[in-house]
C-alpha cells in the first residue's frame, strides 16, 4: 500500500503497548499524536530517535500532542527498551504488521545484498479530527523530533 498523504483520515488501530497500555488511536482523538513507525527497539539510530521524543515528551504535551512509537518488535521487547533507555514515550507493539501495513510503511528493504520487509522510518503527525496533518517518510533521526514539535505548534 502506499503511504498515507496529507488530508488522508488515519486508519484506525487498536495495538498492546509497553507497560500493559493498550493504544488504540481513538484514545487520542482531539489532540495532535505523533505517531512514528520505526523499524528495531534498542539499534542505533531507533533509540537516538526514541530518546530524542522521550526528552521533548514534555514540551509536545504543553503543546497538546501525545507521541507513540510503533515497530514490529513484541511488547517484552518494547518493555525492555524502555526500562533500559529510560523511555517515556508509549510504543505500539505491530508483531502482525497490520498497522504498518495500513500505513504504508511495511516495505522491502535492503541491506548487504539481501531484501527483506520491514518497517521503513516515517513519521504522522495526525490533526484533532484524525486527519494526516503532515507526514515524514524515510526519516533522518539528527533533528527529527524537533523538526516534528515544530509542525505541532505550527498546527
Amino acid at each position: 500500500m502506499a503511504n498515507l498523504t496529507t488530508g488522508e483520515a488515519a486508519p484506525d488501530f487498536t495495538l498492546p503497548g509497553n507497560g500493559d497500555r493498550t493504544i488504540s488511536l481513538s484514545d487520542y482523538s482531539g489532540k495532535p499524536l505523533v505517531l512514528y513507525f520505526y523499524p528495531k527497539d534498542d539499534t542505533s539510530a531507533c533509540t537516538t530517535e526514541a530518546i530524542s521524543f522521550s526528552q521533548l515528551l514534555p514540551e509536545f504535551e504543553k503543546a497538546g500532542a501525545a507521541v507513540v512509537g510503533i515497530s514490529a518488535d513484541s511488547v517484552k521487547k518494547h518493555d525492555n527498551f524502555v526500562r533500559k533507555r529510560e523511555l517515556t514515550v508509549a510504543l505500539g507493539a505491530d508483531e502482525d504488521t497490520v498497522v504498518s501495513q495500513a500505513y504504508g510503511v511495511w516495505k522491502e528493504k535492503s541491506m548487504y545484498g539481501k531484501t527483506y520487509m520491514g518497517i521503513e522510518r516515517t513519521t504522522f503527525l495526525i490533526d484533532a479530527a484524525g486527519k494526516v496533518a503532515k507526514v515524514w517518510p524515510k526519516v533522518k533521526v539528527a533533528g527529527h523530533a524537533e523538526d516534528v514539535l515544530a509542525a505541532v505548534k505550527a498546527l
